[in-house]
C-alpha cells in the first residue's frame, strides 16, 4: 500500500512539472503573451503530451525509480525517456489531424522546448530530493563533512559493458551495489543471495526499473562451492563485488565457527574460484571491525582478507578490500532500532555512555567502494573517510528530540553494558601517518605487511577448528589475527 501512495505522489508532482514545462514552452515561444488559440486549447492539448511522457517514463524505467536513489547515472535513462517522447510527439504533430489532436497543432518549437524544460526539471527535482533526504540523515547523526560524488566516468569505465557478480545481494550493501552498476550499462549483473524473500525484493526492484533483462537472480549460498563453481562457469563474470557475510558481532559470538565457514573460509574459496575463471577484478566488503579485531566477527573479516590477499601473490586476478563503519539505516543498526523504540515510547536502549562509531549513508559508502573499485590494481585494502565518529548516546538524544519528545523525560535511555566482542571506539585512522593517499579525497590505501603466518599455515589452523569444534572456537579464531603486526600505512 506504501509503495502503491508513493508511486501516485511521483505521478502527480511529475504531473505538475510536465504542465510547468509545457505552459514555460508556450511563454518563451509567443514571448509571454496568450497564444492566438487561447490558453484552454493549450490545456486540452497537454493531455496527449502527458499520456505520451508518462508512457515513455513508464517504459524507460523513470517512473519506478526511487527519488532518493536517483544520481547522475540516471541522466542517460531520463534522456531517452524524454527523447523518446519527443520523437512521438513530432510523429503525431506531422502524421495525426488536427482533430485527434484536439483542435490544435502546437507550434513546431514548442516540442523540444517542452523536453528540454521537462527533462531539466524533472531531474532536477529528484537529485535536489535525493540531496535533501541525505542531509538530513546526516544532520541526525552530526555528519558534518563534505561529499563527494563518485566519478561517474570511472565507475562507467569498470562495469561499463561487462558482466558483475554481486554476492549478498539481497542485502543493505549488496542490494544499492547492484542498483549503482545496473545505471552504469552492465552487460549483466548476477545477483548472487542465499535467502529467498532478500533475493525476490531486489529482482522485482531490479524488473519494475527496466533492469530485468541484465539481472540474473541466483539463490545460491556462498559456501557452496559446487554451485558457484557452476554460476561461475556459466556467465564468466569479468568483476565480483563481494557482499556476502555475517555482520552482527552478538550472532557471530555466539557462533563463532559459522562465522569463519562463512566469512573467512567462504571468501577464500570464492577467490580461488575467481583467479581459475579468470575473474579480472574481486573486491570484498570488510569492516572497520577488521582493524585490530576484539570480536570474533571483526577477526574472521580480517582473517578473509589475509587469504584474499594471499590470493594476489600470483598474476591475474586483481583482489582487494574496502573497510568501512556503520551504515546509516541498514538491517541491524541502531538507526531503526531507535526508531522503533521511539515510535513505540519505550525506553532508548545504548549500550555505554561513552560509545561511538562511524557513520555513512549506504549511497554514499557504496559509491566509494565502487570508486575503490576503479582505482584498484591488486592487494590494496582501501580504507573510507568517513568523517568524525557519532557518539551513540548523542544520536538517540538528538533522535528523540526530533520526534518532538524529551529524552530523558518522555522517552528514557538506559544503558545496557557493553556486549562480548563490541569495542568502545572503531578504529579508521586515515591520518598521514596510517593510510596512503589515492586520487580520490576520500579514499585511502593501508598497505599492511604480510602475516607473520603464510596463508597454509592459517588454513591448516582454521581446520583444526572447524574439526574438532570446540567450545572455545572464538578465542582460537581471535587468536589466529591478534598482534596484525607490521601495519605500515605511511603517506
Amino acid at each position: 500500500m506504501r509503495y502503491l501512495v508513493t508511486r501516485v505522489a511521483a505521478l502527480a508532482v511529475d504531473t505538475v512539472l510536465f504542465v510547468a514545462a509545457y505552459v514555460t514552452a508556450f511563454m518563451l515561444r509567443f514571448d509571454f503573451c496568450e497564444p492566438a488559440f487561447g490558453w484552454h486549447a493549450v490545456a486540452q492539448s497537454f493531455l496527449t503530451v502527458w499520456a505520451v511522457q508518462v508512457l515513455a517514463f513508464a517504459g524507460t524505467g523513470c517512473a519506478w525509480r526511487a527519488w532518493r536513489r536517483t544520481g547522475i547515472l540516471d541522466l542517460p535513462r531520463f534522456a531517452v525517456a524524454f527523447a523518446l517522447s519527443a520523437a512521438v510527439l513530432t510523429l503525431m504533430r506531422y502524421l495525426l489531424p488536427s482533430e485527434m489532436q484536439l483542435h490544435i497543432r502546437p507550434p513546431y518549437s514548442i516540442t523540444p522546448i517542452n523536453t528540454v524544460l521537462a527533462f531539466l526539471a524533472c531531474v532536477g527535482v529528484r537529485l535536489l530530493w535525493r540531496f535533501y533526504t541525505e542531509a538530513v540523515q546526516k544532520e541526525n547523526l552530526l555528519l558534518n563533512r563534505g561529499e563527494r560524488l563518485p566519478d561517474a566516468e570511472e565507475v562507467l569505465a569498470l562495469v561499463g559493458g561487462r558482466t558483475v557478480m554481486v554476492t549478498g545481494a539481497g542485502g543493505s550493501i549488496g542490494s544499492e551495489l547492484v542498483r549503482q552498476v545496473v545505471r552504469a550499462a552492465p552487460a549483466k549483473v548476477i545477483l548472487v543471495e542465499r535467502a529467498e524473500n532478500a533475493l525476490y525484493e531486489i529482482d522485482r526492484e531490479m524488473r519494475e526499473m527496466g533492469f530485468a533483462a541484465k539481472c540474473v537472480p541466483a539463490m545460491v549460498d556462498v559456501n557452496d562451492g559446487v554451485r558457484m563453481r557452476e554460476l561461475l562457469e556459466q556467465h564468466r563474470p569479468e568483476i565480483i563485488l563481494h557482499a556476502a557475510a555475517y555482520k552482527h558481532v552478538p550472532m557471530v559470538e555466539a557462533n563463532p565457527v559459522e562465522g569463519l565457514r562463512n566469512n573467512a573460509l567462504a571468501t577464500r574459496r570464492l577467490g580461488e574460484l575467481a583467479r581459475e575463471m579468470g575473474v579480472k577484478c574481486f573486491v570484498m566488503i570488510s569492516t572497520d571491525k577488521a582493524v585490530n579485531p576484539v570480536s570474533v566477527m571483526g577477526a574472521t573479516k580480517r582473517l578473509a582478507e589475509i587469504l584474499l590477499m594471499d590470493l594476489n601473490a600470483a598474476e591475474g586476478t586483481r583482489f582487494s578490500a574496502v573497510r568501512f563503519g556503520n551504515v546509516l539505516g541498514s538491517s541491524g543498526s541502531v538507526v531503526p532500532l531507535f526508531e522503533e523504540q521511539i515510535r513505540c515510547r519505550r525506553p532508548v536502549t545504548v549500550t555505554h555512555p561513552g560509545m561511538r562509531r562511524y557513520f555513512m549513508t549506504v549511497q554514499e559508502a557504496v559509491g566509494l567502494v565502487l570508486q575503490a573499485a576503479a582505482l584498484a590494481k591488486g592487494g590494496e585494502i582501501f580504507v573510507l573517510d568517513m568523517g568524525a565518529d557519532v557518539r551513540i548516546v548523542d544520536l538517540a538524544e538528538q533522535m528523540i528530540r526530533r520526534a518532538g519528545l524529551r529524552p530523558y523525560v518522555d522517552i528514557p535511555i538506559v544503558f545496557t553494558g557493553v556486549r562480548p566482542g563490541e569495542k568502545l571506539f572503531e578504529e579508521l585512522d586515515v591520518s598521514e601517518k596510517s593510510a596512503f593517499k589515492t586520487g580520490h579525497a576520500r579514499i585511502f590505501i593501508c598497505r599492511e605487511a604480510a602475516a607473520r603466518e603464510t596463508a597454509s599455515e592459517l588454513l591448516q589452523k582454521v581446520d583444526s577448528i572447524l574439526q574438532t569444534s570446540p567450545t572455545d572456537a572464538g578465542s582460537r579464531i581471535l587468536a589466529l589475527v591478534k598482534n596484525p603486526p607490521h601495519t605500515t600505512c605511511a603517506k
